[in-house]
């Protein structure tokens, strides 16, 4: 997967498949300038203090207690003369591309929780590459963008890309995994690959290509990608619902793997959480419900009084695991009403498909004969719909589709079933309506879909309905489902050839109603 050869392989798919974003102009100047071998303090200094915003955001961070300098910074030459020109640049690159890849909400992908869950990330890599004494002034950016190819995913493939998310809780298949599968690339190459495209060096795009990966990694960016992975569970304890397992599993890790003690550790969570409610609110990010842990563990304990920490996170866990088991189940109820909902609905109206009206009108017939009640069943087709789509094509055919389908579902009660026949035909079940109460129902539907336009392409599109219907009563015996379609269907084709754009009634008999 990661040769030389797979991997331009990979980038072509990339490039194919995905619109990569252009950074941000503001990045783009700090990134010019950094490339620079004569570039001075003043020159990065000048061009964030170009930005208000940029600036005041880079200040508030430079006087936080993340880096809990002695004395208050006031300026950008200032903060770049204390934490370094590397440092500063980091920090201004974040903002910048934070602020600038944002989206909509309602697309259902929630930007909130993706930088939320991001900055926590690279609060965590800053905070565990100091307690290891590891000097890497790019950590921060990494970590902050190390997800960033699933934001570019998402915003090239939308849901395509949202139905993997949803296959990765169901399947417990890893993301990258269900990525390769379908698109033949996974978000650490195409993140690793913007970032290389933006001009970033190497030190922070080649970790982050790697970040799931246990083996097969660059020795040079073996440690980064490392710190990468623990980050980003380190965020998952406060972004998460598994937190107490979470921090369990990885107290055991890095005391193994940095010989780091139980203490450390649990300073170290805690820390993150600290560090990071002060800076989400500087990326004007909503922190959500993230706390210190040892708080966590306190509030599931209150009742429970002074208990050592191994049993408050055994107490933790067992609640964690039943709202999980809850969660779980509540999303298999939705999933399977979901999937229902997919098999017996028609994909280009949202209307009951065919196999659905098949077994509702059954059962319909079925409780109307048990119950001695009358059961009404209309069929409609669109006149000269050939016509509609010969002159204004199929797509705009489609769209008359679906507005017809509104109308028809606007004009039924909660307990009327509409579905699409087939085509450009239709059916309306109407339990307990008697001969009446049928006329009513289909003489207002024909006059709505009369009145109905269809705006498309400059044009104004009219359309009109043949409908024909039938009414089984109390009183008749020996009615069946195919009896009562036949019929339906035989009164819309004498609508037909009665003129079109009207409503002929027939009993099972084939008798007109007047």
């Amino acid at each position: 997967m990661n040769s030389p050869d797979s991997l331009e392989r990979v980038q072509r798919l990339i490039t194919d498949q995905l619109s990569l974003p252009s950074p941000p102009a503001i990045a783009v100047q700090i990134l010019n300038a950094v490339q620079r071998e004569d570039v001075s303090l003043h020159d990065l200094a000048r061009i964030i203090s170009a930005d208000p915003a940029l600036t005041a955001k880079l200040l508030r961070v430079a006087n936080s207690s993340f880096y809990a300098l002695p004395h208050q910074i006031t300026s950008i030459e200032r903060a770049l003369t204390v934490l370094g020109m590397n440092v500063i640049k980091n920090i201004a690159l974040s903002f910048a591309i934070a602020g600038n890849l944002r989206g909509d909400e309602q697309t259902g992908f929630d930007f909130n929780y993706f930088w939320r869950r991001s900055v926590t990330s690279a609060i965590a890599a800053e905070l565990l590459t100091t307690l290891l004494e590891q000097k890497n002034e790019d950590i921060f950016v990494t970590a902050l963008l190390h997800d960033i190819g699933v934001l570019v995913i998402y915003l090239c493939k939308g849901e395509e890309y949202s139905n993997l998310f949803s296959e990765r809780v169901t399947s417990g298949i890893p993301l990258v995994q269900l990525e390769r599968q379908k698109f033949g690339f996974d978000h650490q190459l195409v993140g690793a690959t913007l970032i290389s495209a933006w001009g970033l060096p190497a030190s922070i795009s080649e970790p982050m290509r790697y970040h799931h990966e246990r083996g097969d990694v660059p020795e040079e960016y073996k440690k980064t990608a490392e710190i990468l992975s623990i980050a980003g569970r380190l965020s998952a304890i406060y972004n998460e619902k598994d937190s107490a397992r979470q921090v369990r599993l990885l107290q055991k890790e890095l005391t193994v793997m940095y010989n780091l003690q139980a203490e450390q550790v649990r300073e170290l969570v805690d820390n993150v959480a600290n560090e990071t409610i002060e800076i989400l609110k500087t990326f004007e990010i909503d922190p959500g419900d993230i706390r210190p842990f040892s708080q966590m563990l306190q509030e599931a304990n209150e009742q429970l009084g002074q208990m050592n920490l191994s049993y408050e996170q055994l107490v933790l866990e067992l609640k964690e695991a039943k709202e999980k088991a809850e969660r779980l189940a509540g999303d298999l109820r939705e999933a399977n009403s979901r999937l229902k909902e997919l098999v017996f609905r028609d994909g280009l109206t949202g209307l009951y498909n065919h196999r659905y009206f098949q077994e509702i009108f059954e059962k319909e017939v079925f409780r109307s004969q048990r119950y001695h009640s009358s059961l009404s069943l209309v069929m409609f087709d669109i006149d000269f719909f050939k016509k509609v789509n010969d002159t204004y094509g199929h797509p705009v055919g489609d769209l008359v589709l679906i507005n017809i389908a509104r109308t028809a579902a606007g004009a039924v009660r909660s307990n009327d079933v509409v579905s699409r026949y087939g085509g450009e035909e239709f059916a309306v079940i109407l339990p307990e309506t008697d001969q009446s109460g049928l006329r009513v129902f289909a003489e207002r539907l024909r006059r709505s879909i009369e009145k109905m336009t269809t705006e498309a392409e400059g044009k104004k599109i009219k359309v009109t309905i043949s409908v024909g219907g039938v009414t089984s009563v109390p009183e008749m015996t020996d009615i069946t489902k195919k009896l009562l379609v036949d019929t339906a269907d035989k009164a819309l084709y004498a609508s037909k050839e009665n003129g079109r754009n009207r409503v002929t009634l027939l009993d099972p008999f084939l008798h007109i109603v007047d």
